[in-house]
C-alpha cells in the first residue's frame, strides 16, 4: 500500500472513531437518548448541546421517514463509501487522499447510525446575533472539512504542462 492510502485510510479510521466515540459518549455517558429533541445544554454563549435525530442527510435534506426512504439512503451513502474508496486507491496525493479519507470516515459514521438507530444522531448547535446553524455531529465536520480539502487541492495544485508535440 502506498503513503498516500495509509493516509486515507488513517484520516478514515480517525473521522469514524472521533465520531462513534462521541455519540455514545453523548448518548449512553449522557444519557441523551432521554432527552427531547432540542432540549440544549448550554455550554457557551454561542454553543449548545441538543439531540436531534436526522432521518435525511446533510441539513436534515431528503427525510426519510419510511423503510424504503431509510433503504434508499443507507444504499446511497454505503455506495458513495465504495466509489470514495476505490478513488483512494487510485490516488498519488497525500493531501486528496487525508480529504477522501475524511469524507469516507465520516460517510461510515452516519451509516452506521443509520443501521443501528434507524436516523443519525446530531448534537453541535451553534448560534449567535439572533441566527442559529445546523445542528451536526463530528461525522458532519468531518465530511464538510474532506468537501474542503477536495476544493483546496482543487484551486491550489498545479496543473501539469501541457505536452508539446
Amino acid at each position: 500500500m502506498k503513503q498516500p492510502q495509509r493516509i486515507g485510510l488513517l484520516f478514515a479510521a480517525l473521522a469514524l472513531i472521533a465520531d462513534q466515540v462521541s455519540k455514545n459518549v453523548l448518548l449512553y455517558g449522557l444519557d441523551f437518548r432521554a432527552m427531547q429533541p432540542f432540549d440544549r445544554i448550554e455550554l457557551l454563549p454561542v454553543f449548545s448541546l441538543v439531540m436531534v435525530w436526522n432521518r435525511g442527510v446533510s441539513y436534515g435534506l431528503f427525510q426519510a421517514g419510511s423503510f424504503q426512504g431509510w433503504l434508499i439512503l443507507t444504499v446511497f451513502s454505503l455506495a458513495a463509501v465504495a466509489g470514495l474508496t476505490w478513488w483512494l486507491v487510485q490516488l498519488d496525493r497525500r493531501f486528496l487522499a487525508a480529504g477522501v479519507g475524511l469524507l469516507i470516515g465520516g460517510a461510515l459514521g452516519n451509516v452506521i447510525d443509520r443501521m443501528i438507530y434507524g436516523a443519525v444522531a446530531d448534537f453541535f448547535h451553534f448560534y449567535a446575533w439572533g441566527r442559529d446553524w445546523y445542528v451536526f455531529n463530528v461525522a458532519d465536520v468531518a465530511i464538510t472539512v474532506g468537501v474542503l480539502v477536495l476544493l483546496l487541492d482543487a484551486f491550489l495544485r498545479p496543473d501539469p504542462k501541457p505536452e508539446l508535440k
